[in-house]
């Protein structure tokens, strides 16, 4: 018998509408003679099943189940898409921790750390990985202009410490220009990252593990005709994106390495993508670590997939597997 699969999209972020795109690529990848296929959007409160005929039947939340044309339908493994909260921070990841259902992302605890940025580069610093010097505001508590630019200096970013696809995101160049930033990024979030800006090449490296298999997929060069990687390359085309990147290959066997041992560091599941830049003296530094990457057919990880030639099919086929071998 088929195992009857969620694709679980949408999520209460600005990443909503990304979110429901990778859940259409999902869709599009998955091996469909060996799994029965249903997405379920979740939006707030708002949990439903997207039915063939267009319609929505609502999840029975105590078990993660629907019902339609005389079937109730329990799902042997939910595959994880949301974009933000509440399917990278951990939230939902607990949800079905406690009620047995095998999913595809990373623990709730190792979600939580990676969503929150700060966070998780100070706890990877504690192992030698390289990041930005940065510190954190809360709503409701201030800092002067001052005291951020003596210790981050301009330029810099300011982003929300929790969030993704660059929503609220903004670099800074002048003194100016810090207070509409930090009010910028609270809108996506109560707390807010102030990073110091690095010059370099930006890359960014998927990875996978299971019992058989361990792949770090090849690196994708990301060179942005804007500012910096912000919405408006990453979805309307304002990007080069060069698979395999255009660095040196003794560096590239770095990167492969570093993203292999984070994979390890934080025992990670699934698919990640870890972004960074590389600057003076090939020296890596770490961005971010993204544990549910964008799925369209034109994201980052199927790109690495088919440069690593690698079906798609094969490799998500592998992941789901892992449960239950």
């Amino acid at each position: 018998m088929k195992r009857t699969i969620a694709i679980v999209a949408g999520g209460d972020s600005s990443e909503y509408h990304v979110s429901l795109r990778s859940a259409e690529g999902l869709t599009s990848f998955m091996d469909k003679e060996r799994y029965e296929l249903w997405t379920v959007v979740i939006h707030g409160s708002d949990w439903h099943a997207c039915l063939p005929d267009g319609g929505q039947a609502p999840i029975d939340r105590n078990d993660f189940s629907f019902r339609y044309d005389g079937r109730h339908i329990c799902f042997d493994y939910a595959y994880i898409t949301i974009h933000g909260t509440p399917g990278e921070n951990g939230l939902l990841e607990s949800y079905f921790e406690l009620i047995r259902l095998p999913y595809s992302t990373c623990t709730p605890l190792i979600s939580a750390m990676t969503f929150n940025k700060f966070v998780l580069n100070q706890y990877l610093r504690g192992f030698g990985v390289r990041v930005a010097e940065s510190l954190t505001l809360k709503k409701g508590r201030s800092v002067s202009d001052d005291d951020i630019i003596d210790r981050i200096g301009l330029p810099c970013f300011v982003k929300p410490t929790c969030g993704g696809s660059s929503f609220g995101t903004t670099k800074v160049k002048t003194r100016a220009e810090l207070q509409p930033a930090i009010a910028e990024a609270l809108k996506e979030a109560d707390e807010v990252m102030v990073e110091a800006f690095m010059q370099g090449t930006e890359i960014t490296c998927g990875c996978y593990k299971t019992r058989k298999n361990s792949v770090v997929f090849p690196i994708t060069e990301v060179v942005s005709e804007d500012e910096f990687f912000d919405y408006d390359a990453k979805y309307n085309g304002r990007v080069s994106e060069i698979t395999p990147a255009r660095i040196p290959e003794d560096t590239a066997e770095r990167v492969r390495k570093l993203t292999s041992a984070i994979y390890d560091i934080l025992s990670c599941r699934g698919i990640i993508r870890i972004d960074y830049i590389i600057t003076e003296g090939e020296t890596l530094n770490l961005l971010e670590i993204n544990t549910t990457p964008g799925m369209t057919a034109t994201s980052f990880i199927p790109q690495q997939v088919r440069a690593a030639g690698l079906d798609i099919k094969d490799v998500l086929t592998d992941i789901i597997e892992d449960s239950f071998n």
